[in-house]
Formats: structure tokens, sequence, C-alpha cells
């Protein structure tokens, strides 16, 4: 028998692995059907830096009594070093509604296996890397048991390094989550999000990162969610062509005809296959 999906829950299910925007929102909140039916591909609940300090047990437990109640989410927890990491991942462990965490300021790839195997080996880790160590041990890190996608938490890393937010300035840190990606056998790394600023920006930043090689972007209020899936989704014009080289390559028997042929062949099947993921369709 189907299960219901929830009041809130997105139409399409699109798997983490591919995730384009990740609605970020205090474990406070006090109503998150906002949250759950803004289109968010995934939803994270945070435990960390949108939780003030002497708040940190009450999200805690408003983030166990939600996963518990058939809600379905990711949690940011507070990073390893933290006193509150313990706490965070032990009270996490084994909920049902548990997708998976966001560990905060990780620096090694010893932090992803040792918060993976304290929620029991099973649940997959997004690193978030926020600082100048973290950015060069992101190779590591991304080869890490446990380890299921990188994030660049911008800010931090900015705050860290004394950084511009241009693109230039951001160009190293994101491209060496994106190198350190595919070493380690990654899907795309998800980029920080764009802070005070309209949506045109917010597109534009979106479009900056996927340049790079980034697939996925933090969002801070639902009114990004749009934004970010339409700027992170190949274009109709492009699944037009996807289409059209594929139906093309089968009918003369997927016969290699010069060297551009498999780099155009792997570029069609993957707009192919996340316009069905995503939903769109061609012109």
């Amino acid at each position: 028998m189907p299960t219901a999906t929830p009041a809130g829950a997105p139409a399409r299910s699109v798997p983490p692995e591919l995730a384009r925007s990740w609605l970020l929102v205090s474990a406070l909140e006090q109503d998150l059907d906002a949250a759950w039916g803004a289109g968010a591909d995934q939803v994270v609940l945070d435990l960390e830096d949108g939780v003030d300090p002497s708040l940190k047990d009450a999200a805690r437990a408003a983030a166990v009594e939600r996963l518990s109640a058939g809600r379905r989410a990711w949690v940011r927890v507070n990073g390893r070093a933290s006193g509150h990491w313990q706490h965070d991942v032990d009270a996490l462990r084994g909920l049902p509604g548990l997708a998976g965490v966001w560990l905060s300021k990780t620096e090694s790839g010893t932090q992803v296996t040792e918060t993976a195997d304290r929620l029991g080996g099973d649940v997959p880790v997004v690193a978030l890397v926020e600082s100048a160590l973290g950015v060069e041990e992101a190779v590591g890190t991304a080869r890490a048991r446990g380890c299921f996608r990188l994030a660049f938490g911008s800010a931090d890393y900015r705050l860290d390094t004394a950084t511009g937010a241009g693109e230039v300035a951001m160009g190293y840190p994101r491209s060496r989550l994106v190198v350190a990606s595919r070493i380690g056998g990654l899907p795309g790394p998800i980029d920080g999000p764009t802070l005070g600023t309209g949506h045109a920006a917010l597109r534009e930043a979106a479009e900056a990162a996927a340049q790079l090689g980034l697939t996925g972007k933090l969002c801070l209020e639902p009114g990004q969610v749009d934004v970010v899936n339409e700027a992170l989704s190949p274009t109709r014009t492009d699944v037009a062509w996807a289409r059209r080289f594929l139906a093309d390559f089968d009918a003369r028997g997927r016969t290699v005809r010069d060297s551009g042929d498999l780099p155009r062949l792997g570029r069609a099947e993957r707009i192919e296959r996340l316009a069905r993921a995503f939903g769109v369709e061609p012109r």
C-alpha cells in the first residue's frame, strides 16, 4: 500500500546526489510547512550557526521530535570540535526521518568517518568545508568513508581568510571542492548561500557556481528555491539538443564518426538524466 505524501512535501522527489536546492532552516522554526512546501530538493534543519548557543538543546529536541513524527530532512550538526557534536549525533541516531547530516566546520576525513560511524555507519554525511584548512584537506575528506558530498561554507571561509566575495576570490576554493569531489568519486559539491541580494544576483551566483562544476546550492529562504532550481537545471534548449543527438546516435547504430562524438554523447546523456530527474521538458 503506497505511503501518503505529507502535506507540504515537494511534488517531485529529487535524489540527494542530484539535489540542487538545499533549504536551510532553523530547527526551532515554529512552522516548517513553508520550508517543506517551497519545492526545495532537500530540507536541512539547522542546529549550528542558525541557533543561539543558549538554545542548542531546545533546537536538538525540536529536530528529534519532527524527525520522529514522519517528517524527513537532513540536519546540520555542530562541528566535530564542538562540545555539542556528540549530543547532536547521539540524539539523531536511528531516527526514521533522518535523511543524513551536514557536518559543520569539516577539516579532515577523520571527522566525517567518526560522524558516520557514530550514526551507525549507514547515514550519509555532507562535509561542510568552511576554512582554509578544510579547503586544502578537501581531497582527503572526499575520499573518507561516509562522505556523501562536499559543501562550501563560503561565509565562514571568507571570515577565516579575509577573502572577498567576488567570483575571482571564490574561484579557487570552489574549484578545489569540485576537483576533490571528482577524485573522491562524489557528486558535484554544494555551493554556499548568496546573502542579502535579489533574485538577479542569486541567479548570477548560481550560474557562476555551475560554470565551475558545483551542482547544488544552499538556500536561506523559501523564495530562493525556484531561482536556484532553474539556474542549476539544464535549459529546455539543452534538453532538446540532447534528445536530438541521442536519437541520431541511436539511429546510426551508435557508431562514432569523429573524435567529438564521445564527449558529445557524455554531455547528452548527462543532460537527459538530469532532465528526467528534474522534470525539464524541451521546447
